[in-house]
């Protein structure tokens, strides 16, 4: 068995996706994190976090050299690999199949992991290991024959491999090596079988389920091609990804695909992003709705007013499991290593009991934007969106844990005073489609309150600035969104006098951290930068710092949480949602700051 350690950077994992669940690939051709049969299930391969905790690893026994994309407007990666003696081309992708009637792809998926060789030139000699450990490394299966092919079985969990070539079980693994000359194919399946319950149909040969699942990613991306404005092909690939984290039962959208990887490698501060925040949800709508993606809001609507229930005078949670679970109890594992040594390893986010009052705003906003979308909101939304426009009125005077989920302590935190404005001035905008539970007239003096509060407190004469908290001197990015959201115009003196206090001295090159003394740039943070350039007026400025950004995406063009400034280092959990959120939101200020100034369109 390799024993890898870990070391892959953060920023070589491609993403495959099958709108359930999620699987990491290296360059090298291992997949090193697949939780089944959800994005929030135990790993069955997991060496991302622990170099014992599972991989299948399919490779040259050559140090090859390494080309790889994703086959045009689908999430099936190719790898090219060039050796001494040949060129083979591997296809990896998570099964989806056509969409059925009245859902769209990956409503039902067939759990199946697929991988195929190509010969292209030469002869290349291959290797494989398939190594899963089941429960996030705990368990190592034992491999036996069912007719031609291999069965898995480790608790609760079972595998079924199918492969054209002979493959020896030992020690929980399968391994074999062979040869593959111009013109041959090779394929491997690897489905998830679980125990108790009959075998799932095997489903069409590996080359067609490749082509089925290339196809269904490519009509839904022919479902979405309006986005006529600026990075269309950056654009384009954010979209795929945040469909990509999308469990599609639902709606529900997850923050990351993984949990526990560093924000900074060797500390703590490793969170589980496998769950839907409302906040990356009812931004991620946002994002679509720029990208030309609207089909998703009504169903998100709908899940939240589930998930949320008959709790209508309760706190709104802020993250809930995909299926709308409310209990996110976190807890350590304590038999991983952890990413590069970084500990503990979490399962289980404990942010669900936190009070965040943005969220209020983040979904009132989503609303407001996908109105026409939506079309008439039904009892339970009406409701909903009631409820959270009159808890924005009640409560925005409390100190909460901002969106940044600080642990120490609560505080009165700017942008979440804002966010609370932004509820009630979009339910205000909203009163006539929510029937009889409407309160304009006491939402419109909230917000008038809320504004003058946020305008006298928040602004820091020794800063020059608005800070991150009222009473405050202390800088806090989270500010960049009063004109995003309308609070305030980017070009007001006060916000034009932040965005350069917070560039000066948060900003290390392109990259902009959330605090002073924050680990690492929050890519985030920085497309919002972008955004307030653009709306300021400042599009030579917002244009190079869009493209300085671009450069750190991985060759697949994709984005972890955040980003050493050292070294261009992507870290954090991967791939991230809120990441390409703010590479569509400022790819379109741009846009139309472009429209605006033709004078200065960016190239």
């Amino acid at each position: 068995m390799s024993r890898d350690t870990g070391t892959t950077p953060i920023g070589d994992y491609g993403l495959l996706s099958d709108c359930h669940s999620a699987a990491l690939v290296n360059s090298r051709g291992s997949i090193d994190w697949w939780c089944l049969p959800r994005f929030d299930s135990p790993s069955v391969f997991g060496r991302l976090l622990d170099p014992a905790a599972g991989h299948w690893l399919l490779t040259t026994t050559e140090e090859p050299a390494v080309a790889r994309d994703y086959l045009h407007d689908s999430l099936v990666l190719r790898t090219v690999l060039h050796t001494a003696t040949g060129t083979v081309r591997i296809t990896d992708a998570l099964a989806l199949q056509p969409g059925t009637r009245g859902h769209g792809i990956g409503y039902q998926v067939p759990h199946a992991l697929l991988r195929m060789v190509d010969g292209v030139d030469g002869e290349v000699l291959m290797r494989t290991e398939v190594a899963p450990r089941m429960e996030y490394g705990l368990t190592a299966p034992q491999w036996l024959r069912d007719d031609a092919d291999w069965l898995a079985r480790a608790g609760p969990v079972r595998l079924r491999l199918t492969s054209d070539r002979p493959l020896h079980a030992a020690g929980g693994d399968l391994t074999g090596q062979f040869p593959v000359r111009t013109g041959e194919r090779i394929s491997f399946r690897l489905v998830y079988d679980p125990p108790y319950r009959d075998s799932p149909p095997i489903g069409p040969a590996v080359p067609e389920a490749i082509r089925e699942t290339t196809d269904a990613w490519r009509s839904w991306s022919a479902l979405h091609r309006d986005y006529k404005g600026l990075y269309e092909p950056q654009v384009r690939r954010s979209a795929l990804v945040l469909q990509g984290l999308t469990y599609q039962r639902t709606g529900a959208v997850i923050a990351a695909a993984t949990t526990s990887l560093p924000e900074q490698p060797g500390a703590d501060l490793n969170w589980d992003y496998r769950f839907a925040w409302l906040r990356d949800i009812s931004l991620t709508l946002q994002a679509l709705w720029v990208a030309a993606c609207p089909h998703e809001a009504k169903r998100f609507f709908t899940w939240l007013a589930g998930a949320r229930g008959g709790l209508i005078g309760e706190p709104l949670q802020i993250v809930y499991g995909v299926t709308g679970e409310r209990d996110l109890t976190e807890r350590a594992l304590g038999h991983l290593g952890g990413y590069r040594s970084s500990r503990p390893v979490r399962v289980g986010n404990d942010a669900w009991r936190q009070r965040q009052l943005d969220v209020l705003g983040e979904v009132l906003l989503a609303a407001d934007l996908l109105r026409d979308q939506v079309g008439d909101f039904d009892e339970p939304v009406r409701d909903l969106l009631v409820a959270l426009a009159d808890q924005a009125a009640e409560v925005w005077r409390k100190p909460d844990s901002g969106m940044w989920e600080a642990r120490d302590r609560t505080r009165h935190y700017t942008s979440s005073k804002v966010m609370c404005w932004v509820a009630v001035d979009r339910a205000v905008a909203l009163a006539d489609r929510l029937g009889a539970g409407a309160r304009a007239d006491r939402w419109a003096h909230t917000r008038d309150a809320i504004r003058a509060e946020v305008l006298r407190r928040s602004w820091s004469r020794r800063s020059r600035a608005f800070a991150g908290a009222f009473d405050s001197d202390q800088l806090d990015a989270s500010v960049l969104l009063l004109p995003l959201v309308g609070f305030l115009p980017a070009d007001d003196p006060r916000m034009i006098a932040t965005i350069d206090a917070v560039r000066e001295r948060l900003a290390e090159g392109p990259l902009l951290r959330r605090w002073v003394g924050d680990t690492a740039g929050f890519t985030l943070c920085s497309f919002w930068l972008v955004e307030c350039l653009a709306l300021a007026g400042r599009i030579d400025e917002a244009r190079d710092l869009f493209d300085r950004l671009l450069a750190y995406g991985n060759d697949l063009g994709l984005y972890a949480e955040q980003i050493d400034p050292a070294g261009g280092q992507q870290l954090g959990n991967a791939v991230q949602a809120f990441s390409h959120v703010g590479l569509i939101n400022a790819a379109w200020r741009l846009t139309q700051a472009a429209a605006e100034n033709p004078s200065c369109t960016p190239g």
